[in-house]
């Protein structure tokens, strides 16, 4: 029969669970020694990929440290060990390490390809929560994630040696990330549809109106025809340019209305009278996330591009910048 349990019996629970397995993380700090390091230097030193197995729960802890390691700078791939031995095993080579993962370290599956995986010259890296089991003793490097107790209720369900086994490959991933000196711009390289990956690989000259598309005219022009190119380019300001496109300065909607404000003869006023001098412009070549810090600053939705003589290549609003998904 189910059972029913008051909110502070369930809050109760929940928290003996999260401290159990915080305490089983915490037991792996205090026992990290040379095991971990040569168990870096291992996967350091192949030349090859990190080819990850595991079988049930580890299997999907092992997945999960796959795709850790692939996306910080570690080539690996999870393979499953019940298909290795129908034909998967070719995916290893003589030059990859297997991590293999098993709490028992007896999972069938794993040690029945262990034999093949020697043949052929693949170092073994393992995780265990039993020293002495057959995985263990066979691997070249073996990393203990015991625990005490699970987190189950019943101390049968893989809770807290899941827990262990991943923080397990996540200080492994983490700890080769810092040796092989992988930064956020690489990071991004593999994530290149993240938010992360936008930020750190599109540039202005990616989001940027150009040619046709940029709204410009001339000092001269009367405000009522500023507001014509205006309209038509959709930018919400237009850029004051001479006959060399060189930036002489900017307006916008805001100046619109401050202008109307001040009664400014709309069919009489120059541009040049009213326009921003000296606005702020950004380049092409420089990180969208600049352009958008920029406008932050300085409290402002447009920016014109130039190049390195102050010519006008470009523009972008905040529109452009939500669309790319820089924001």
């Amino acid at each position: 029969m189910p059972q029913k349990l008051t909110s502070e019996e369930l809050l109760a629970l929940a928290g003996e669970v999260l401290e159990i397995e915080s305490r089983a993380v915490e037991s792996l700090r205090v026992r990290l020694d040379a095991n971990f390091v040569a168990a870096c230097e291992l996967c350091l030193d192949t030349p090859g990929r990190i080819v990850v197995t595991g079988m049930g729960k580890s299997g999907h802890i092992g997945s999960k440290i796959a795709a850790t390691l692939a996306s910080t700078g570690t080539p690996g791939f999870f393979m499953h060990p019940a298909e290795a031995s129908h034909g998967d095993l070719g995916m290893i080579t003589g030059q990859d390490v297997l991590l293999a993962v098993s709490y028992s370290g007896e999972t069938d599956e794993i040690v029945t390809i262990l034999p093949r995986v020697k043949r052929m010259g693949a170092k073994l890296l393992s995780m265990t929560g039993n020293p002495a089991s057959t995985l263990a003793k066979a691997a070249d490097v073996h990393l203990d994630v015991s625990v005490t107790e699970e987190a189950c209720p019943l101390n049968l369900a893989p809770t807290a040696s899941t827990t262990a086994t991943l923080a397990m490959g996540d200080a492994l991933a983490v700890a080769l990330l810092k040796i092989r000196g992988f930064t956020a711009e690489d990071f991004a390289m593999s994530h290149p549809s993240g938010s992360l990956g936008k930020r750190l690989l599109t540039r202005v000259a990616d989001v940027m109106r150009t040619a046709d598309a940029l709204p410009k005219v001339r000092p001269e022009v009367r405000l009522r025809d500023g507001l014509m190119e205006m309209t038509e380019k959709g930018l919400g300001m237009t850029a004051i340019v001479d006959e060399q496109d060189k930036i002489l300065g900017i307006f916008t909607d805001g100046d619109l209305r401050r202008a109307l404000d001040a009664g400014v003869d709309v069919h009489g006023t120059p541009m040049r009278e009213i326009m921003h001098e000296n606005c702020k412009t950004t380049t092409s070549g420089v990180l969208a996330a600049e352009a958008v810090h920029l406008m932050e600053t300085n409290k402002i939705t447009s920016l014109l591009v130039a190049d390195d003589d102050g010519c006008l290549i470009g523009a972008l609003n905040i529109h452009d910048l939500f669309r790319a998904g820089i924001m």
